[in-house]
């Protein structure tokens, strides 16, 4: 069940004026109002929506407030009362507006008798936040993250949107430096805290992979009295976080994963043509799913979804059907078959984002993907950004992937990939630049019917002009 179903199913206001008042200790300028919503872009504000005007270096919400209020927006947050509105303008005046939405958050949880998850982890917590969502709106209505909003300012955002009749939530937490989810987690207070993995991955700003760990360790620190921990049994820092569990009084640790002692544990999984189907010992029952994504940390993934459907307490078998629905969103995995005048090829767009781990995992899903007839297996890789000294060792590291992949071709972009070149045989690289738009025309010029390509790296790398390009020599027809 999305928000917007949510919406239109209440009656009940998300926020009244008198509520937010007294949530954020502001003053009420204006008409009377109540609310269904939060929006901090003007573009996007819906009918009913509190328009959160935060300052920024470049651009100040307080200069989009008329706008966001004429396109249907409820009232606005603000710090001051911005020129040229009219005299009845429904305004809520706080010293500081980012306080002012961390206040509506603190509310909207304390009003809150939903059932709360918090999942963060170096690699797979936006994919695992849809999977639990979808299985918990089978079971009741459900408020997650949109998208990645998943920051000092998402997290509230999205903690503000909970509904105060909602059964469920779900709440994605990110950082790239230490003590960033400690405040979000102990904002959200969780019942059940998902940690994926723990992978190099912001390397440039730790010291270490421990540092890592510890910093992931934080959501722990938000866990409601009784509450669980679910970590993964195959990562080499499960030991660590469990004794952060314990030092924290955390109620119990539930783990999941391929590992003997996994409660969740991970049995088999193979591709099928609407995903990947796993079978799955749960807490020592037999069970089996299928999840839309392809790719085994689809399937290790989706073990942790489940534990943390265990660790809720709810009707796991009548979840489970949620995962099915379940597929890689655009950026992130989706593959997309596209035609060209002498056939199609299929597109694999993993351009949002790239790690050591992420990558290896793309080039084993694209490993499994068959091409047609004569086609043949491309790769597009960028750098890996934000691993810094150890940024060549890292590049060069992803040869034995890429030679075990099969692959018949390899383009490159960023300087940090001449060390992958370097250790890759001579001739398998087809092009190598500085920036995707130097290879872009040469990928899209090597693609012929039967290929299947798989585009990757990190978002500052920027490979959409690559998938743009690609996107533009075929005519797309939806997910493979």
């Amino acid at each position: 069940m999305t928000s917007a179903t949510l919406r239109a199913m209440t009656s009940t206001a998300l926020w009244t004026r008198d509520q937010a008042i007294a949530a954020t200790g502001g003053t009420a300028h204006g008409r009377d109002w109540q609310a269904s919503g939060l929006a901090i872009d003007s573009r996007k504000v819906m009918r009913g929506d509190i328009f959160v005007a935060l300052p920024g270096e470049r651009v100040d919400g307080h200069g989009y407030v008329n706008g966001a209020l004429e396109a249907g927006g409820a009232a606005a947050l603000v710090s001051h009362r911005p020129e040229n509105l009219a005299k009845d303008a429904p305004l809520i005046e706080v010293p500081d507006v980012l306080s002012g939405l961390v206040a509506l958050a603190t509310a909207a949880r304390a009003r809150s008798s939903a059932r709360i998850a918090a999942v963060t982890g170096s690699v797979g917590k936006t994919g695992s936040k849809e999977m639990l969502a979808a299985c918990l709106a089978r079971l009741g209505s459900c408020e997650a993250t949109r998208g990645n909003l998943n920051n000092h300012i998402g997290a509230p955002l999205s903690l503000a949107r909970l509904a105060p009749d909602a059964d469920f939530a779900v709440f994605e937490l990110g950082m790239n430096h230490a003590d960033e989810i400690r405040p979000l987690t102990r904002l959200v207070r969780p019942h059940v805290a998902l940690i994926t993995t723990v992978e190099p991955v912001h390397i440039e700003v730790f010291p270490s992979v421990e540092a890592i760990a510890d910093a992931k360790a934080e959501i722990l620190e938000g866990i409601e009295p009784g509450g669980t921990a679910i970590l993964n049994r195959d990562n080499a820092y499960f030991d660590r976080l469990s004794a952060v569990a314990g030092r924290l009084g955390v109620g119990r640790v539930v783990g999941f994963g391929s590992d003997d002692r996994a409660e969740v544990r991970l049995l088999s999984h193979q591709s099928v043509e609407a995903g990947t189907h796993v079978t799955a010992s749960v807490a020592g029952r037999p069970m089996s799913w299928t999840v839309g994504g392809t790719g085994a940390h689809w399937a290790l993934n989706s073990c942790g979804v489940v534990a943390t459907l265990f660790a809720l307490g709810v009707d796991i078998a009548a979840a489970l059907p949620a995962l099915a629905e379940v597929r890689a969103g655009r950026g992130r995995g989706a593959a997309f078959t596209l035609t060209t005048g002498g056939g199609r090829f299929t597109l694999l767009d993993e351009s949002y984002n790239a790690s050591p781990p992420a990558v290896r995992a793309a080039l084993s899903v694209l490993s499994g993907m068959a091409p047609e007839g004569n086609g043949r297996r491309i790769a597009v890789l960028g750098d890996m950004r934000e691993l810094g000294a150890v940024a060549p060792e890292a590049h060069a590291g992803l040869r034995d992937a890429v030679l075990a992949c099969g692959l018949d071709r390899v383009f490159l972009v960023g300087p940090e990939m001449t060390a992958l070149r370097r250790v890759l045989p001579e001739g398998l690289v087809a092009a190598h630049g500085d920036r995707s738009e130097d290879v872009a025309g040469a990928v899209a010029a090597a693609v012929r019917p039967g290929d299947v390509v798989l585009v990757k790296g990190s978002l500052g790398t920027n490979m959409k002009p690559i998938v743009q390009a690609l996107e533009a020599f075929g005519l797309g027809e939806g997910s493979a």
